[in-house]
């Protein structure tokens, strides 16, 4: 039972994969507004049924790297002690995550997030996946913190630490000379709160 479960769990993340990965390639081919959910079905080999099992939209397909990452990026924060000080759990994650998820990028991944950061029609996707993780990440400090308002503090933490790290990696974008762990290192630094 296990053995099925585990197989079963692969092949979904396979094809949500494939799936994200096609429509990567076609939109930086054809751009954003060229690219239909039933071509990135029929670049992964699947029907159109089986990318709306998967996702919502075409953006949605495109956002899933991004996701990823960012799930990745709260479970290191999760995995930290509680009796640590938020900011140096928040820094000592983020360092480890872009080391893992960035360490060394593929040109064509670089070239790609270049191509598709500035498009109008991808940005409320980015809020709204940069959002998500933001309430959770929030509930994850609000148990690190004690005094004043909590709830209020957690979230403004959260907003201000995933910032940090957006605004640092479109600036190595931007940069690429610069090593990301050193941009995202002097940006936590530049922002930490005061203690």
């Amino acid at each position: 039972m296990d053995d099925t479960t585990g197989l079963r769990e692969r092949k979904k993340a396979a094809t949500r994969l494939a799936l994200h990965e096609a429509a990567l390639r076609l939109a930086v081919e054809q751009g954003l507004d060229g690219v239909t959910v039933e071509a990135i079905a029929d670049a992964a080999n699947v029907s159109r049924r089986t990318f709306s099992n998967y996702f919502s939209s075409k953006e949605e397909a495109l956002f899933h790297g991004d996701t990823t990452r960012l799930r990745r990026l709260l479970q290191l924060v999760r995995e930290q002690p509680v009796t640590e000080a938020p900011w140096t759990v928040l820094s000592r994650a983020a360092e480890h995550f872009t080391e893992e998820a960035f360490g060394a990028p593929e040109p064509s991944w670089l070239i790609r997030r270049r191509q598709l950061r500035g498009h109008p029609g991808l940005a409320a996707h980015q809020v709204a996946a940069y959002s998500a993780i933001e309430r959770e990440l929030a509930a994850e400090l609000a148990r690190r913190l004690t005094d004043g308002d909590v709830a209020l503090r957690a979230r403004l933490l959260a907003a201000t630490f995933l910032a940090i790290l957006r605004v640092a990696v479109q600036h190595w974008l931007d940069h690429p000379g610069d090593p990301l762990l050193e941009t995202v290192r002097t940006a936590l630094a530049e922002a930490a709160p005061a203690a």
